[in-house]
């Protein structure tokens, strides 16, 4: 009995069989759901019939498109996907009105679909099998301009004997790079930092060996080398400014310095009169500040 790929028999191996043979399929290429178990019954009454549903098992690659399918429709973006090779490398391409919702900045929303189709994929597998998604050509066209600038970075670093760093990228990306400039004799590269700010390094075979260099006020300070005039510990009185001040003898020679004169002992206008005032010498005080209003 075949009614929407489910298949009855006695015994539930019976029911499996029967379904494998329609189908003309193998259990290994098979999906096999048991929807009731048989039951033999007593004296051939009460017994049931075993329920199975067989389905063509999906491969890798149309799992991952199917998840993909159900993730457009979550974003609400009209696009679905296409299972272009499911050999050793499955390439899934995504059709959409909408590229740049599915395409995202410099392809971080595809690299995110891809990361998580790829997760999907490989589902209860041993071995890992590398999925690509893409979407109206942007990976290949992010590869032509990967490429293009993997090249001069690398001829920047062979000109000037140092290695250069690339911005950071997905690992997609970093591999484009690493395959680029793998036939390149002059240079090597590795991937460095973590994820998300891991990027490709690209080092020259006859790099220079790094000098470090301390600096003091905007100039290269040697320890080894001082500047030429420049006044050491120690040296307080044989410096040049020093010396010129002793000779001129102006304040840098203490000894040489004019007494300061005393202070004088003369009353201080109004506010010697407060003070003679508060403390009750009122007299003097009136006599003195009216000698004071004369000469002025």
């Amino acid at each position: 009995m075949e009614e929407n790929n489910v298949f009855t028999g006695k015994t539930k191996e019976e029911a499996v069989a029967e379904g494998l043979k329609t189908l003309g399929l193998t259990e290994d290429q098979a999906e096999i759901t048991v929807l009731e178990e048989g039951k033999k019954g007593i004296l051939g009454f009460g017994s049931v019939k075993a329920k199975v549903k067989v389905c063509k098992k999906a491969t890798d690659g149309e799992r991952a498109s199917a998840f993909i399918d159900g993730l457009m429709k979550i974003l609400k973006i009209p696009a679905f996907s296409d299972v272009v090779s499911d050999g050793d490398k499955i390439e899934i391409e995504v059709k959409t009105t909408n590229t740049s919702a599915v395409i995202g900045r410099r392809g971080e929303v595809l690299d995110a679909i891809q990361c998580i189709a790829g997760a999907v994929a490989n589902i209860g597998r041993d071995e890992y099998r590398r999925v690509v998604v893409d979407c109206e050509g942007y990976r290949a066209q992010r590869e032509e301009k990967l490429k293009a600038v993997a090249l001069a970075k690398a001829a920047k670093a062979v000109e000037r004997k140092k290695r250069v760093a690339m911005e950071p990228m997905s690992p997609y990306e970093r591999r484009v790079v690493h395959s680029v400039l793998a036939s390149n004799e002059d240079v090597t590269t590795i991937s460095e930092g973590k994820e998300p700010m891991r990027r490709v390094v690209i080092i020259p075979k006859d790099e220079l060996p790094y000098e470090r260099r301390e600096k003091r006020g905007g100039r290269q300070f040697n320890r080894d080398k001082r500047f030429e005039g420049e006044r050491k510990p120690g040296d307080r009185r044989e410096g040049r400014r020093f010396e010129g001040r002793r000779e001129r003898g102006d304040r840098g020679d203490r000894r040489e310095r004019p007494e300061r004169p005393a202070r004088s002992s003369a009353p201080r206008g109004k506010k010697q009169i407060f003070l003679g005032t508060f403390l009750g010498n009122s007299g003097a005080g009136q006599e003195e500040g009216a000698e004071r209003d004369d000469k002025e």
